[in-house]
């Protein structure tokens, strides 16, 4: 089992799409800074360097890491440096954390590829795997534990029209 990680925002809004593409599990989770276990508080609070994050686990024999980044790619806006859609502020920034050259290759290479085809720089930071901290139990499949919630904040998000 592979394990790949993706700040995208709102970590609620984009657990469900992977589930759909063949990854087996996809934990809500902060990770890109130094502080240990930090809390939902405290990250959405802009204390701890920390972005919301996804780790998907994956059998690369299921989907592959370049169709993981396709998927991300296609359900974030990438050209926004100060968060995704209403969810503004440093721990809803964009960020691939990769953990081999493989990744960071092709996932530099799928952002040089959108920065050509779209004539605009992307915003997407691009950084080595640290460390991944588990968010708290109720983050967890938020979207089968509250499903109006959910859809509420897929609507007043901007991210479903």
């Amino acid at each position: 089992m592979k394990k790949a990680y993706f700040a995208g925002g709102c970590f609620w809004c984009v657990t469900p799409i992977y589930k759909i593409y063949g990854v087996d599990k996809v934990i809500c989770g902060y990770s890109g800074g130094d502080e240990e276990n930090p809390t939902y508080e405290d990250v959405k609070a802009q204390k701890t360097g920390h972005r919301e994050t996804i780790c998907l686990c994956y059998d690369q024999n299921n989907v592959d890491y370049a169709t993981l980044l396709d998927i991300y790619l296609n359900n974030v806006d990438p050209y926004d440096g100060e968060g995704q859609f209403i969810d503004k502020g440093f721990s809803y920034t964009l960020a691939i954390y990769y953990t081999s050259e493989e990744e960071y290759e092709i996932a530099k290479g799928k952002i040089e590829a959108l920065e050509k085809s779209s004539g605009k720089k992307v915003e997407i930071s691009l950084e080595p795997f640290k460390s991944f901290y588990e968010a708290e139990e109720y983050h967890q499949d938020y979207y089968l534990k509250n499903p109006e919630a959910f859809e509420k904040e897929l609507r007043e998000s901007g991210r479903k029209k």
